[in-house]
């Protein structure tokens, strides 16, 4: 998942960043309002995790600006990333006032970082409106456990191509452009050109030869990924 992480706490951002990119997701992090309004407004995300009360702008001392009102702000102009709010503040009134104002789930400080991901698992699936398991020939994908099995195995893949098989897996048979893969595998600062893009999907062709699945290319679009047509 493609993940924008907002916290001004930073241990705890150290801490979260490492335990999601280690899980293998893409992960931007903001520590004030300004940058987080800003990186929110030019990338797409598959989630976002809130703390509600962050300072203003990066100044150590800065004034405290509400969490809600940027989740406000994101509601109004449309997007509907999935939002999961991470915050100290959980009083009943606080939580219900967090929801009202758009986000999908909600987490009381201290938490645990398996029941982070558990519920960014929960948010993706409820955001696809998708099955656990996805099958594409003897591929199996499964969400809860994010594994992608070959047969009974676990298929084994860098984490990159590993990002690229299961964005074509969510769901199977669905085109995804160029521009989507790309900024799956793209950090904030670094931008992945097609020459790359078409690297990774010449590799997992590779890969995937005796999967009883193939990535077909859609001039002008993308590609999709597929179990080849019977000729007969």
């Amino acid at each position: 998942m493609r993940i924008l992480l907002i916290e001004d706490d930073a241990v705890l951002q150290t801490v979260m960043l490492r335990s999601l990119s280690d899980a293998g997701h893409r992960v931007d992090a903001a520590s004030h309002l300004e940058e987080a309004a800003h990186f929110w407004q030019v990338q797409s995300y598959d989630a976002v995790l809130l703390d509600l009360n962050l300072p203003l702008n990066g100044q150590a001392h800065a004034a405290q600006g509400s969490g809600l009102q940027l989740l406000r702000n994101a509601r109004a102009r449309g997007d509907r990333t999935p939002v999961l709010v991470l915050t100290a503040r959980n009083r009943t009134d606080e939580r219900i006032a967090g929801l009202d104002a758009g986000a999908d789930d909600y987490l009381g400080k201290p938490f645990d970082l398996e029941e982070v991901e558990a519920r960014l698992r929960a948010l993706g699936r409820r955001a696809q409106g998708a099955d656990d398991v996805a099958r594409v020939g003897r591929l199996v994908l499964h969400r809860k456990n994010r594994r992608i099995l070959l047969d009974e195995d676990d298929l084994a893949l860098p984490a990159r191509e590993f990002e690229v098989l299961w964005e074509l897996m969510t769901p199977p048979g669905r085109a995804v452009s160029k521009r989507i893969l790309s900024d799956k595998l793209s950090s904030f600062d670094e931008s992945l050109g097609d020459n790359a893009l078409e690297a990774f999907i010449s590799r997992l062709r590779k890969k995937l030869a005796d999967s009883g699945a193939t990535i077909r290319t859609l001039r002008g679009i993308g590609y999709v990924l597929e179990a080849p047509r019977d000729p007969a």
